[in-house]
């Protein structure tokens, strides 16, 4: 009897149950994935000029280097830099701290390499160069194919300038 009146509920439900076949999309999966991949790994020549001493280029790349964005930044940008981007957008920021130590970070991260003193543990050694340093910024797969750092100016999340800037602040004595 139990089984009969069950029997009868699920024909009664499925009589009455909705066909939404017709709505489901089926969208093609391999345009999507095409659409997200990144572009080839670059070799970019960091620009003359790049890394300098102005205090104005140290401050805007210490402030990239640690916040995420406009809307959740600790502070106003320094001059040279803008919360927005040129289409009105909320400006992403690098956030490197996230995953990089450097002095006077909060909160650091430890995933990627500890950049505390490394002009002096880097550049005066003779072990790396500003360029080294510009091109790991701009994209790290040239030399580490499977890098989890950021893809920045490949992917045109900052300009050269911004670029510039954060490998000024990273090489800039502290």
């Amino acid at each position: 009897m139990k089984k009969t009146v069950m029997m009868s509920l699920l024909v009664g439900v499925s009589l009455f149950a909705t066909d939404y076949s017709k709505v489901i999309t089926h969208p093609d999966a391999s345009k999507m994935i095409e659409k997200d991949l990144l572009a080839p790994p670059k070799v970019y020549s960091m620009p003359a000029g790049c890394v300098t001493t102005d205090p104005d280029a140290i401050a805007r790349g210490a402030y990239i280097f640690h916040n995420l964005n406009g809307k959740k930044a600790k502070k106003n940008p320094p001059k040279g830099l803008s919360r927005k981007t040129k289409d009105g957008k909320v400006k992403q920021y690098g956030n490197c701290v996230a995953c990089h130590n450097i002095e006077g970070a909060k909160g650091a991260g430890n995933i990627g390499p500890d950049l505390t003193d490394y002009r002096e543990n880097f550049i005066n050694s003779g072990a790396r160069d500003n360029q080294f340093v510009f091109q790991k910024i701009a994209d790290a797969r040239i030399d580490n194919p499977d890098t989890h750092m950021t893809i920045n100016l490949t992917t045109k999340l900052f300009t050269p300038r911004e670029i510039c800037d954060i490998t000024s602040y990273i090489v800039a004595p502290k």
